[in-house]
């Protein structure tokens, strides 16, 4: 069957389920009828010369079932648990599944098949992909997932990417279990967290920087004020005292948007305790250079390929503000008030099986010289060695908002020695 053919069925299918009013998912004996008598009329009109006839037109019925219904041949795969990301490029469709294999969908797709399933996978969202907004980030399957997609002109063909999180609720002690960190790292930072210090996690997409993100929410004392911004929305740990805002994107008449950057504005006036940036990526990251100034914590997560990468990375961001104001003072301003950087990686095991591991964590010390200096508190010889403290005390202003948290008896070259935690 040529693509044109099963293409040709398919419009003249939809076109029926409009007309007909019929719902696929509630009325699945009257989609199939409709559907063998548009492959049956198609193989009428193919005997009498227009067009070739079908070879098999029960599979073809039954794809076009699965087509028409509403998350199309894409459904099974978002319903499995151990796929992390879908991927769509035109009619090609692959996926990453949490082992770290990717694999193709075997079911033959077209573009348009693949462009009507996001359409659907859009609806109930305030976003919208078509002519006027050819790129488009959305929240769905109920907030379990984010979509990007891109369609032409911007792209050549359809080109998306589905991204699973609806387990991004982990702790600090779950990370330890799945061998992202170990128990004394563990411990350092849920303390460095209940201090209210300002941390940065940096690492490649796909590293685990949100579920660490979150791990890191989770580690703070419940009386603490917790405001967070994305641009589209993953964090979901519970909190008692705050909350979580999404920027929305302009209307069709260029009306209504509101940024992330406005969102870190709105948080500064609301007295928290904790500002939290899903994804620093533009000018809201020169807000931040307010934030860190505001006596409250900040945690923000940032591409790039090293901890140190990662300081510059949030720098360039903040510039791209255009307030006019030198690169030194935003580095000057970074410099003196982060505290951590803690950098993920992701790496392959001999056997395939994807491995995501905090590489390094660096604590930002005083500078004789406009650029950052950092010290490594803990690290990793190499990927999948053990995360080793490396004999260095946090600075002075790190040392002495640790002192306050922590329990009596407990110091901090005990805690990073491992000396145990009793709180």
């Amino acid at each position: 069957m040529t693509v044109d053919a099963y293409e040709e069925i398919r419009r003249r299918t939809l076109d029926r389920i409009d007309s007909a009013g019929i719902d696929p998912e509630a009325d699945p004996d009257g989609l199939r009828k409709l559907v063998s008598r548009a492959v049956e009329e198609y193989q009428q009109r193919a005997h009498l010369g227009d067009g070739r006839s079908l070879a098999d037109p029960t599979s073809t019925i039954e794809r076009l079932l699965r087509s028409v219904s509403t998350l199309g041949h894409l459904g099974g795969l978002l319903r499995r648990q151990d796929i992390e990301e879908i991927f769509i490029e035109g009619d090609r469709v692959t996926f990453l599944e949490s082992s770290g294999r990717l694999a193709a969908l075997e079911t033959p797709t077209t573009e348009s098949e693949n462009r009507q399933v996001l359409e659907r996978l859009l609806a109930p969202t305030d976003r919208r992909l078509d002519a006027s907004t050819p790129i488009v980030q959305a929240r769905i399957l109920g907030g379990t997932a984010r979509l990007t997609a891109i369609i032409p002109p911007v792209s050549d063909q359809l080109s998306a990417t589905i991204r699973r999180y609806a387990l991004r609720r982990q702790t600090l002690d779950s990370l330890v279990d799945l061998g992202s960190i170990d128990r004394v790292t563990a411990n350092f930072l849920s303390f460095a967290m209940r201090a209210s210090a300002s941390i940065i996690v940096s690492g490649p997409p796909g590293a685990g920087k949100t579920s660490l993100l979150s791990a890191l929410i989770a580690a703070v004392p419940t009386d603490h004020c917790i405001r967070s911004a994305e641009e589209v929305r993953e964090l979901h740990v519970p909190v008692v005292h705050g909350a979580y805002y999404e920027a929305r994107p302009p209307a069709l008449d260029g009306s209504g948007e509101i940024s992330l950057r406005d969102l870190v504005k709105m948080i500064l006036a609301m007295r928290p305790d904790l500002i939290v940036v899903g994804e620093v990526r533009g000018s809201e990251a020169f807000e931040l250079t307010r934030a860190v100034n505001a006596g409250c914590g900040m945690a923000a997560t940032i591409h790039s390929n090293s901890a140190t990468d990662a300081l510059n990375a949030l720098v360039n961001a903040a510039l791209m503000a255009g307030e006019n104001v030198p690169d030194k003072v935003v580095r000057s301003i970074f410099a003196t008030s982060i505290d951590l950087v803690v950098h993920i990686d992701r790496h392959a095991d001999p056997d395939g099986r994807i491995r995501r591991q905090t590489a390094e964590i660096r604590a930002l010390v005083p500078s004789l010289h406009d650029d950052f200096s950092t010290e490594a508190i803990f690290e990793r010889a190499f990927p999948g060695a053990p995360l080793q403290w490396t004999g260095a005390l946090p600075p002075e202003g790190l040392r002495r908002k640790l002192e306050r948290v922590l329990p009596e008896g407990l110091t901090i070259a005990g805690l990073l020695g491992g000396q145990e935690v009793v709180t």
